[in-house]
């Protein structure tokens, strides 16, 4: 499967960011739910005057209610759409679209450029305070409240098993020839001066609400309801536990995506597209969100 872009087009790479908690997340959806992606698309076809919708693709779907600092997304512009509108898109975005989504960068992508296939890893944070009298009112629609006291040392330990190459399907919401297996490069917990717990999560890609099961398992490890050693055996099950929380998605937040060298683009995207097995595992294609 080739990324080569179609004759007469230009493919465009657009950086943005978006507080989600008005959006149904970022796929366009029927029935006139909000979402990021109908926002920005909506927006595209009125500022360039155009008589269709310019379709996008993500680097990472995200659910209702999460938000993104560093969202990477692509779009396949006509050569005289963006030839005219070149210089004055990022402006002229910026009017059209609501307060809670903007678009930072409009930049013509290098070869072999795909915003979902080419990335090499999703970085998310996850924030949680667990101060006896709740969230700053001014940090509500960011941070979860656990009404707990959190013990981040423990929350490391737990997570350090997770690490790696794995079958996730006890942390993931199976979908239909998505493949649960996902390489996890980083998961830790710092505690900042203002006592917000965050949790810092890092992929090659993740699975439909991997990210808030992950959370979910370690905070019962942080308040001590469950040992160290539990997310790594419910990993091992390899099944859907019901007794992963999945966690609410206001305290998550998508930080940045990363992208190889751009003579690596299109290789990167081919690899990407390949399914992915584990020894006895079956195969399955590109997953989902988190």
């Amino acid at each position: 499967m080739s990324d080569e872009v179609e004759p007469g087009l230009v493919r465009v790479r657009l950086d943005l960011s978006y507080d989600g908690r008005d959006f149904s997340g970022w796929a366009r959806q029927p029935l006139g739910r909000r979402t990021v992606q109908g926002e920005i698309e909506d927006a595209l076809r009125t500022v360039t005057r155009s008589g269709v919708t310019y379709d996008l693709t993500v680097a990472g779907r995200t659910d209702a209610g999460v938000h993104a600092r560093g969202q990477v997304a692509h779009v396949d512009l006509p050569e005289e759409v963006w030839a005219e509108h070149r210089e004055k898109l990022l402006r002229r975005l910026a009017g059209r679209l609501p307060h809670d989504v903007r678009i930072w960068r409009v930049a013509e992508a290098p070869s072999g450029f795909n915003a979902r296939f080419s990335a090499i890893w999703r970085r998310y944070a996850y924030r949680v305070t667990d101060n006896v009298g709740g969230v700053d009112p001014l940090l509500r629609g960011h941070v979860l409240w656990h009404d707990w006291e959190l013990d981040v040392e423990a929350m490391n330990v737990a997570s350090a098993a997770l690490l790696g190459e794995h079958d996730f399907a006890a942390y993931c919401k199976k979908r239909e020839g998505a493949t649960t297996i996902r390489t996890l490069q980083e998961l830790s917990w710092v505690r900042g001066d203002d006592g917000i717990v965050t949790a810092t999560v890092r992929a090659d890609a993740f699975c439909h609400n991997m990210v808030r099961s992950l959370v979910g398992a370690l905070l019962h490890v942080g308040d001590g309801h469950r040992g160290a050693e539990w997310p790594g055996k419910v990993l091992a099950a390899a099944v859907r536990d019901s007794s992963v929380h999945v966690v609410k998605p206001h305290g998550l937040t998508l930080e940045e995506v990363g992208y190889p060298a751009d003579e690596l683009l299109a290789a990167r995207s081919k690899e990407a597209r390949n399914m992915r097995t584990l020894p006895g595992s079956s195969a399955g294609g590109p997953g989902g969100c988190c």
